[in-house]
């Protein structure tokens, strides 16, 4: 059991940064638009956004450094794609969490019902 919460916390140190990057609307939009595999500019990521290319590089930047974007050049154009390794390794975590919380949950219930 001290395991399993000594390896929950260090998974939670390990992805932190990705966790914070997605909690954010603006860039979790971005991700999405992402998502599809294509590698776009800044200017295109941009486009029909009230946002400036500065406030969306900004985001992109954050992303990049949580390892869920990586910055592409093309000539004298960034292009910007997703990776989903972090989301992936992200999810796993949170199968991991939600299995121990359905073991302490399991737990708690036999404890309960056995003293009735």
């Amino acid at each position: 059991m001290r395991a399993n919460r000594k390896r929950a916390a260090d998974g939670w140190r390990g992805r932190a940064p990705a966790f914070a990057a997605l909690g954010d609307a603006t860039r979790l939009a971005l991700v999405a638009r992402l998502s599809d595999g294509e590698a776009r500019s800044i200017a295109e990521l941009t486009a029909g956004s009230k946002l400036t290319r500065q406030a969306i590089t900004k985001h992109l930047r954050v992303l990049e450094r949580a390892g869920m974007v990586r910055c592409e050049r093309a000539g004298r154009e960034s292009r910007f794609a997703f990776d989903p390794r972090p989301v992936e390794e992200m999810r796993s975590y949170l199968e991991m969490v939600s299995a121990e919380w359905d073991a302490a949950l399991g737990r708690l219930r036999k404890f309960v019902e056995g003293n009735k």
